[in-house]
């Protein structure tokens, strides 16, 4: 059977790269550009990359880098919203500088923070940053927060967008990290924008935010 897109669950895909390690595929429909499954990391496998990450919320330049997503998203916010940081990490530095701003937080991550009750609550708005390139169904999980958002509620993403042409693309540093299974383009943003009612906008080259109606 063909595999489907799995942002957009499409069978409208093509060939687009191949390297040394992998093969990577472009949907026609949502411009997502993906690794087909049998060529993705097993869980230990995973989790064995992600333990050797270093991020910290002592960390000036990580809380800068964080910043990208925080400013923005946190000039949108009313006082006292309630928000989720999902896939937080090892080291969960983002639900601390919206704490410190005044905004209570719960943080879930499918290794690290794994609380279900998490996920069964509403907010006011979700972050999920350096995240969705990681996730093998990023259609699923991204309907999942979408539900979990209240109305008018905000979706703050980061991730690093498709850069233009396959030449481009065989040489960028973000496919080299074997976690990273599906990378967005800013089209990947707005057909999900227009699947899900949302309004969409890009306040930094690597930074989404997606508003609920």
């Amino acid at each position: 059977m063909m595999p489907t897109c799995p942002l957009c669950a499409s069978t409208d895909h093509a060939p687009y790269h191949r390297d040394a390690r992998r093969d990577y595929r472009r949907c026609r429909r949502c411009a997502l550009v993906f690794v087909p499954a049998h060529q993705r990391l097993g869980p230990a496998e995973e989790k064995a990359v992600y333990d050797q990450h270093q991020n910290s919320p002592d960390d000036p330049g990580y809380r800068r880098f964080l910043s990208r997503l925080f400013e923005p998203l946190a000039a949108k916010l009313s006082p006292g919203a309630r928000g989720l940081d999902f896939g937080a990490g090892p080291g969960p530095t983002l639900s601390v500088m919206f704490e410190e701003a005044g905004h209570p937080m719960a943080i879930y991550d499918a290794f690290y923070a794994p609380d279900a009750a998490a996920l069964e609550r509403s907010y006011d708005f979700i972050t999920s940053t350096e995240v969705v390139e990681h996730l093998f169904a990023p259609g699923d999980e991204l309907e999942r927060l979408l539900g979990l958002l209240a109305p008018g509620g905000w979706l703050g993403l980061m991730t690093k967008r498709v850069p233009p042409g396959v030449e481009a693309f065989a040489g960028w540093h973000y496919i080299l990290d074997p976690t990273h299974v599906c990378f967005f383009d800013e089209a990947s943003f707005r057909w999900l924008a227009e699947r899900w009612q949302l309004t969409v906008s890009f306040p930094a080259g690597d930074v989404v935010l997606l508003q609920k109606a």
